[in-house]
């Protein structure tokens, strides 16, 4: 929208570089370009204002593939106005001279001219297409047939409107029939994930085997040489028992032929002592027998108090004094003869 100021009962117009400003005065043409700036007197001028600049229209519309499918198009078109004389003639594109503001909607008529115009490129093409189709090829399909029928308008030149570009950014199905279409894909995606999961599963079981097959091999070769040293154990044992049974044989043969040794010498050496008792014996014997009575008497009396205690003090009684004195005098006589 244009600048306008207000100095005394006239009006001063600034526009911007992209807006085409055409100022009639009493039906005559006194101004016409981009980005002009003038003063006029509000009772005699007629103001338009044209955008040159690009400008975006998004739009969105529905239409029915050829299985008879609801599908939502959404698309943008890129226009600008190429000659804005043909524009301000064909469209209201006049201000109001006190406040700069449009009178009329210009470009919601361009809206509507270059929405119905895609709509119906849009609807012939789509009509003739499958739903799968037209979600898999539609977007170029209905961007290539929008922009040739934008560029065959005939009233779009007459207006001076030029496409710059076309843009289908989708085309959708109803919320259900766009559930179901991503079933069979979800399904074939889970089945995916299913199988790379029974997969995982499957190697991890396969790891697992080979680690429960790895400890078994170790337990079986850890028992494999626990039975090799148990047996070497036995075998040490063995071979030590028969070590010390020989060491102790050796042992007991060495005390035994000592002990024999020892027994002959001993035998010997009893022998010759009874031999040398026996003759100091029956020396002992031949000397006493040529020996009187009295002496051996005076000898046995002799030995024998010798082996008798120690006698400290002797009580005699009369009557064992009587009886020692008549043994004594009977004996004398006998001695004596």
């Amino acid at each position: 929208m244009a600048d306008i100021t207000r100095r005394f009962g006239w009006r001063h117009l600034r526009s911007a570089p992209t807006a085409h400003i055409r100022h009639h005065k009493r039906g005559r043409l006194a101004h016409d370009g981009a980005g002009l700036s003038f003063w006029y007197r509000s009772l005699s001028a007629a103001l338009s204002e044209v955008p040159v600049n690009d400008r975006e229209l998004a739009m969105a519309f529905h239409a029915r593939t050829a299985d008879f499918q609801d599908v939502t198009v959404q698309a943008t078109v890129t226009y600008r106005i190429s000659d804005p004389a043909e524009a301000a003639a064909r469209l209201d594109f006049s201000v109001d001279p006190d406040t700069g503001a449009w009178r009329g909607a210009p470009l919601e008529q361009i809206a509507t001219l270059l929405t119905e115009t895609a709509q119906q490129h849009t609807l012939d093409v789509l009509a003739r297409t499958p739903l799968a189709a037209a979600l898999v090829d539609g977007v170029a399909s209905v961007r290539e047939r929008v922009a040739a029928g934008l560029a065959d308008e005939p009233r779009l030149p007459a207006t001076g409107i030029e496409v710059v570009a076309v843009r289908v950014v989708a085309i959708r199905p109803e919320a259900e029939v766009e559930r179901a279409l991503r079933t069979p894909a979800r399904e074939q995606i889970q089945q995916e994930a299913d199988r790379a999961t029974y997969e995982r599963r499957a190697v991890a079981v396969e790891r697992e085997r080979t680690i429960a097959e790895n400890e078994l091999a170790s337990q079986i070769e850890l028992a494999r040489r626990e039975e090799q040293l148990v047996e070497q154990r036995g075998t040490n044992t063995r071979r030590e028992a028969e070590e010390h049974a020989a060491a102790d044989g050796v042992r007991a043969e060495a005390e035994a032929a000592r002990t024999v040794r020892l027994a002959r010498a001993e035998a010997e050496a009893a022998r010759e002592v009874g031999a040398a008792r026996a003759e100091s014996q029956a020396a002992w014997l031949r000397v006493h027998a040529e020996v009187a009575p009295a002496t051996l008497h005076a000898l046995a009396a002799t030995r024998l108090a010798e082996n008798l205690p120690r006698i400290d003090s002797l009580t005699l009684s009369p009557d064992v004094l009587t009886g020692l004195l008549t043994k004594l005098g009977r004996t004398t006589p006998e001695t004596r003869a």
